[in-house]
């Protein structure tokens, strides 16, 4: 079983998401089958049918959660500190080609979301940038072509 890291926030997202779903969906499906079950026929009964499958959908989450937990290693991003680009840091680059500033954070793969700023570890930026430090250019090739940029800024929050 491979460990893989997560931000502490990421950790509590995932604890939540998990805690909703056991406690309010689950009671809230079974109570759904349970209703459809008494409109009689189940073969051609469709409230029962997609009870049934949102059921699977949210057990199918509940163990992919869980897993993840068990797996998670969580690494408290404010305990870092340094100016070596590494999991949890904060970039502020300048794309060289257009002079825009970008500030992304390194984390997880679960808690990925480029439009949020936080990109994964394991995203063609994050491995590009991986290692590098404040005023070194970095090449990232993206799905939409190479990209150059400098970097600005490293922190830890």
């Amino acid at each position: 079983m491979d460990k893989f890291p997560m931000t502490a926030g990421g950790h509590v997202a995932l604890e939540e998401e998990l805690k909703r779903r056991q406690q309010i969906e689950r009671p809230r499906i079974i109570q759904a089958i349970a209703e459809a079950r008494s409109h009689g026929d189940l073969s051609e009964n469709a409230e029962y049918h997609a009870a049934k499958e949102a059921q699977s959908l949210n057990e199918g989450r509940i163990a992919e959660l869980e897993d993840k937990l068990s797996r998670a290693e969580v690494i408290d991003v404010s305990k870092l500190s340094g100016t070596t680009i590494m999991f949890g840091a904060t970039v502020t680059l300048v794309d060289e080609d257009t002079e825009e500033e970008k500030t992304y954070q390194i984390v997880g793969e679960t808690e990925a979301d480029v439009k949020a700023g936080r990109v994964s570890i394991t995203s063609p930026t994050a491995r590009a940038l991986i290692g590098k430090k404040i005023g070194d250019s970095v090449e990232v090739n993206t799905p939409g072509g190479g990209k150059s940029y400098e970097i600005l800024n490293v922190a830890f929050q």
